[in-house]
């Protein structure tokens, strides 16, 4: 959108032309109540990027919000109501509608609120400008702080006074960075980098599963490298990662771009190595598994169908794109065919070849045998085997 066109979005945005979001809309302001699009969905409907959830704020109490939704034959579910959160369900579309709210007292993960009627109050709760825009059910925007600007030149702004943002939630730092990845340009905010090297240690008060989440979404950007550098610079990545360093993870990223992979989180995880990072993350055991599998393969000498049938697709991409980055070399669209063949395939020997032999002896003999077939990178045949 050019920056000096009307303050109104696409007609075309999704929520604008969703009747279900229109008709929820329409219900609160009949009921007396201001309805407004907000967050996520209005700040990427501003900078052209997918449709994210629907959220609603409103000036309306959760108790009338509960209210009003279901005389109009919407199932409302209680999910968040001490913090002014209802989900209402239309025809099994769910948009969570959330009362103008206030903090009243913070600890640096969750916070006291009260509820408002001031929208500009509600705003100044958040976290960054871009994420401060409302929008009307017709598409008018509504910027209490000043954050269109920020969002259309891509300058993630922490709202106000950046070192009080982040002591209210010290999620906020990796948010910062996840935020950059997707929609930053190539400048860095001074007040939000000097707010968050000054308060490193609030870092160490977060969940691993809050930090875990938040790694898994920045690492997911399409070229999250930038971001991280900066990370490392601030010294958040030490504390988050410790033992984690950047070398081979924009390398890892462009070649992802050369063999036509999508981003993966986990390839760009074993990219940054660091220590207990299954424990830090709190990854699931599926993740630790494939995480743990990329970075053994990646020192193995085996070529690539051979690594693929070891660890699997996912894995198997991950070790050789690895190891590709760490030996500097370039590669081509073929390896993803390999690793995807060899995880497909089936080791052609099977004990009923060996009726002689039992126990340690057959072990032993169907050992030899795969570790010669994976060093063939699959090409030799049963027939090879047993004649070997």
């Amino acid at each position: 959108m050019d920056r000096a066109a009307p303050q109104t979005l696409d007609p075309g945005t999704p929520f604008l032309v969703d009747p279900k979001a229109q008709a929820l809309c329409q219900t609160l302001e009949a009921a007396g109540h201001v309805a407004l699009f907000v967050g996520g969905c209005v700040r990427n409907a501003v900078l052209g990027a997918p449709a994210s959830d629907i959220d609603i704020s409103t000036d309306a109490l959760p108790d009338a919000v509960m209210r009003i939704a279901q005389a109009a034959g919407y199932r409302a579910v209680p999910t968040g109501i001490d913090h002014g959160t209802v989900t209402v369900v239309i025809d099994g579309a769910a948009f969570e509608v959330t009362t103008f709210r206030r903090d009243v007292a913070t600890d640096g993960r969750r916070a006291v609120v009260a509820f408002s009627t001031d929208v500009r109050e509600d705003a100044l709760r958040r976290d960054f400008t871009m994420n401060a825009l409302y929008a009307d059910r017709h598409g008018v925007i509504l910027d209490p702080l000043g954050g269109l600007p920020d969002a259309r030149a891509g300058h993630v702004r922490f709202i106000e006074d950046a070192v009080q943002r982040i002591r209210e939630d010290y999620l906020r730092t990796l948010r910062f960075f996840r935020f950059h990845a997707y929609y930053g340009d190539d400048s860095w905010d001074a007040d939000a980098l000097a707010g968050i090297a000054a308060n490193l240690d609030g870092l160490e008060t977060l969940s691993a599963e809050r930090v875990g989440a938040e790694m898994i979404k920045l690492l997911a950007a399409a070229d999250p490298a930038p971001a991280v550098g900066v990370m490392e610079q601030t010294g958040v990545l030490v504390r988050v990662l410790p033992g984690a360093v950047t070398t081979f993870l924009a390398p890892v990223i462009h070649l992802e771009g050369l063999v036509g992979t999508a981003p993966d989180p986990l390839t760009r995880l074993a990219a940054l190595g660091g220590e207990d990072v299954g424990n830090r993350l709190r990854l699931s055991r599926k993740d630790q598994k494939t995480l743990d599998s990329m970075r053994e393969l990646s020192t193995s000498p085996w070529g690539a169908k051979s690594v693929g049938h070891v660890g699997g697709k996912r894995a198997g991409i991950g070790a050789i794109l690895l190891r590709a980055a760490m030996a500097n070399s370039p590669l081509d669209r073929q390896v993803v065919d390999d690793v995807t063949t060899g995880a497909k395939a089936i080791f052609p020997i099977a004990a009923k070849d060996f009726p002689d032999l039992s126990g340690p002896d057959l072990g032993a003999r169907l050992n030899a045998l795969k570790v010669a077939w994976l060093a063939s990178d699959l090409t030799m045949t049963k027939n090879d085997l047993l004649a070997s």
